[in-house]
């Protein structure tokens, strides 16, 4: 019997090893298991940085050789290095809050870089790999953890939305964008378009998202549902959201699932953009589970050891999305030790670049929250401002501000 049936069994499988005493062979296939998600994950890496053959996905990725791959290192490199960076900060009181992405990058540069420039990203608050991936400079995202900005980009250059806090309402607003899309004609032809939205397994839970999966399928919407399953809703197991997996939860609105390895980052590469391709054809929607871990808090408010034990981050640890690229360029001959050097002294240097920049931000204004809530100011929102400028007055020293 395979590992993943009895460590997450399929509906009518019988009872999972947490019921039932396991076979010796079923704990050794469970120790020495270098995959998770089941038979029906796909993956083109290994942890060990093995390529596996995909009759399917494989033409997908015929354009990644040694030098795209080391972009796409450099990529997640770069990005973990300025998340840690982000939460050291947070630690040291120089942002209000940071939202970890350790583990995930191979998730968010893969399906960040299968995007096309007229495609649109929907994010929740955890995707800062692929706001880096649209052009966004990291800079600006971490005004919003700083409490300075709403967000600081133009989402319509960058072809990416603000972050949404609020668990799972980005579905909704993705949702209806990829059927104005579709109403506007831009889906079948060369110039057609695409929606993904990104939100993670605890946001299943919410109505928001199964109401956008209805209006989608409804409305054959050309949007990717990008479902980053990193094991936790904060403090929740997967185990605990759905009896099914994520993936399979699509059959019930009429458009196909699949799920992932999201510590592949050719796997994700490959099947966001065939996903990306379905629904720019007019086969969407589609629902992508990419099946990964948190390996940090859900939030810097949160301590995961109060509802996970260490030896799972230590099995997860060794499924590391960024080591298997490296262990695959190294024994290929595709990087040598040069260019590992390299990307590390500029992932450090990119970290220092941020420091800087988030120590020495500018206090802004205190008027500066009702700027650009609207396209032009309106009556109310002016009489707000004046008000809360005339509250401010009122106390000692306020002039200063």
């Amino acid at each position: 019997m395979p590992s993943e049936h009895w460590t997450h069994p399929e509906p009518g499988d019988g009872p999972a090893a947490a019921a039932a005493q396991p076979t010796p062979e079923q704990v050794i296939a469970g120790l020495r298991a270098t995959s998770e998600g089941g038979a029906e994950l796909t993956q083109l890496l290994t942890p060990e940085g093995e390529r596996v053959a995909s009759p399917q996905f494989d033409r997908y990725v015929d354009d990644i050789d040694a030098e795209a791959l080391k972009g796409l290192y450099r990529d997640m490199v770069l990005v973990r290095r300025a998340d840690r960076e982000a939460n050291a900060m947070q630690r040291q009181g120089q942002l209000g809050i940071w939202v970890p992405l350790l583990g995930q990058e191979a998730a968010q540069i893969g399906s960040g870089r299968a995007l096309e420039k007229r495609d649109m990203a929907f994010p929740s608050y955890r995707e800062h790999g692929v706001a880096y991936a649209r052009g966004i400079d990291l800079k600006e995202v971490l005004g919003i953890f700083r409490c300075t900005d709403h967000s600081g980009w133009d989402y319509q250059a960058h072809r990416f939305h603000p972050y949404t806090i609020v668990i799972g309402n980005q579905v909704l607003n993705a949702a209806g964008y990829a059927m104005g899309q579709k109403f506007e004609g831009k889906v079948g032809d060369e110039d057609s378009e695409a929606t993904i939205c990104y939100f993670g397994d605890g946001a299943t839970s919410q109505g928001d998202v199964h109401e956008g999966f209805v209006w989608a399928a409804v409305y054959d919407a050309p949007i990717v549902f990008f479902c980053q399953n990193n094991q936790w809703a904060i403090s929740e197991p997967t185990e605990r959201q759905s009896r099914l997996p994520l993936y399979q939860r699509a059959r019930g609105y009429g458009f196909p699932g699949i799920r992932v390895d999201g510590n592949d980052v050719l796997a994700c590469l490959a099947v966001s953009r065939w996903a990306l391709e379905e629904c720019r054809h007019g086969n969407g929607p589609v629902l992508i589970e990419a099946f990964t871990y948190r390996m940090d808090a859900h939030t810097t408010t949160d301590d995961p050891t109060r509802y996970r034990l260490s030896d799972e981050l230590e099995e997860w640890k060794l499924k590391d999305p960024i080591e298997r690229v490296r262990a695959y360029l190294a024994r290929g001959g595709g990087a040598d030790q040069a260019f590992f050097d390299q990307v590390q002294a500029d992932s450090d240097a990119f970290a220092a670049e941020l420091r800087d920049y988030c120590f020495n931000m500018p206090e802004p204004p205190p008027d500066r929250i009702f700027s650009h809530v609207y396209a032009e100011s309106t009556p109310l929102l002016d009489a707000q401002r004046e008000e809360y400028l005339s509250y401010l007055d009122g106390f000692i020293g306020a002039g200063e501000h």
